[in-house]
């Protein structure tokens, strides 16, 4: 018989060889979690962080490509502020975002309460406003070139048979922006759509109930429960919008090139930040200068969004607050 410090010895033994078995496997498991995650880690620091980082150092720098960068400093970052057509693109791109976001936010929501209608054959028509969304940048431009186009495009004669004028959309400096704002409006409403429909689906149907018994028109509903409740949703597609705004530069090189007037239109009426960037990192080789012009294009977004973060308390309302 095993005396009882005998017996505890045997047993703290065979709970350290379980112990160390244990750190063993979790060892193992966590070396095999690793190596399956190695190519993203890896790929996220080669393809992600290093360019990040580098684009930060070329800021500083004057870099021709062909050349050595040189440390210039902030001088990259000053002179923007004195280059007319940096102050352009600037302009160029608020007064497109001033334009797209409120009619997208709106047509949107307008559409995605059309589409949360239960009627018969309502997922053809949701998936009919949704289809832009999926037509690849290059055939969206294609397309939108014939439908703008002055003298045979589908929009001027629409607007010639109902005995309007007719304006050259593609050819006249004032009409580029409002022409993006539409094509961007088209291609961008089926994912907006989208994202407000999910919300709507999601909301407690017993608040229509209790206002309607309460005496609630529709106009009543949708202000006092609909909206407030949406208020997250649009204040997600707000924060996307923002961002999406001021990235836009495929749609207008892909527009304009082949019209002769310049990849930004005429008399670079369409020279949109991203236009004006790429223009320095590849046609003009001022990598630098590019460089800073990209960290910029980076702290004005995040200054944007942070701002908006800072003002969604009072007006975005969370349901999860009403039992602080």
């Amino acid at each position: 018989m095993l005396s009882s410090r005998q017996a505890s010895s045997a047993g703290a033994g065979t709970q350290s060889v379980r112990a160390s078995r244990r750190r063993r496997r979790w060892g193992h498991e966590t070396l095999h979690g690793y190596l399956f995650a190695a190519p993203v880690i890896l790929g996220l620091l080669i393809f992600t962080a290093y360019p990040i980082i580098f684009t930060f150092y070329l800021s500083f720098t004057e870099y021709k490509i062909v050349d050595v960068p040189r440390f210039v400093g902030l001088r990259n970052y000053v002179a923007m502020f004195s280059d007319e057509l940096f102050l352009k693109s600037l302009s160029a791109t608020i007064y497109y975002s001033v334009l797209a976001i409120p009619l997208t936010l709106a047509t949107g929501f307008m559409v995605a309460i059309l589409m949360n209608q239960k009627v018969r054959g309502i997922a053809v028509y949701r998936t009919i406003w949704y289809l832009p969304t999926l037509v690849p940048a290059a055939a969206a431009a294609a397309l939108w070139r014939w439908i703008l186009n002055r003298d045979f495009g589908l929009l001027n004669n629409l607007l010639g048979s109902l005995g309007l004028p007719t304006p050259g959309w593609l050819i006249e400096p004032g009409l580029t922006i409002p022409a993006l704002v539409l094509v961007g409006l088209w291609m961008g409403l089926g994912g907006t759509m989208l994202v407000f429909l999910a919300g709507l689906q999601g909301l407690p149907q017993q608040l229509y109930e209790a206002a309607e018994i309460d005496g609630a028109g529709t106009f009543g509903q949708f202000r006092h429960i609909t909206v407030p409740m949406m208020s997250p949703i649009i204040f997600y597609n707000l924060v996307l919008g923002i961002i999406g705004s001021f990235q836009v530069f495929t749609i207008v090189y892909l527009i304009y090139t082949p019209t002769g007037t310049g990849s930004a239109g005429p008399e670079d009426s369409g020279l949109m930040y991203m236009v004006f960037l790429y223009r320095n990192a590849f046609q003009y080789f001022n990598v630098g200068y590019a460089a800073a012009l990209s960290w910029l294009l980076f702290l004005v977004i995040v200054g944007l969004t942070a701002v908006m973060f800072r003002l969604q308390r009072r007006w975005v309302y969370y349901e999860t607050e009403r039992g602080r």
